[in-house]
């Protein structure tokens, strides 16, 4: 019998909050799970993604009031004003977001080992 793994899983799970979402926005999410309060070109550089493709991926995860949010606004993320430069943003989890890594986080700790047939 052969399992369901945790990257299918989580897979799985994204295409549930839009079934055309990509990739580089699955990333772009994850590392900002993982490094809360970033901001896009910190978060180019541990994506190794050039700041444009970094700064599509947060605007296609930010709320769809967002100015520039890009379809499909998932609502997963938002831009906070960097207190130490009023010009730029910091990445933070929205309740959305922070629903969606706890859930991530559930499907890692529950994953079970992939068993092929002999």
């Amino acid at each position: 019998m052969r399992h369901r793994n945790t990257v299918l899983e989580s897979l799985e799970l994204f295409r549930e909050q839009n079934p055309n979402i990509w990739v580089s926005n699955m990333l772009a999410f994850l590392y900002v799970c993982e490094n809360e309060g970033i901001n896009v070109k910190e978060l180019a550089q541990v994506c190794r993604f050039n700041e444009a493709t970094a700064s599509r991926s947060i605007r296609s995860l930010a709320e769809k009031d967002t100015p520039g949010a890009l379809p499909p606004a998932l609502g997963l993320i938002e831009l906070v004003q960097n207190p130490q430069d009023g010009r730029g943003r910091l990445l933070r989890l929205t309740e959305k977001g922070r629903k969606l890594r706890d859930e991530l986080d559930g499907i890692i700790r529950a994953g079970h080992t992939i068993v092929l047939p002999a």
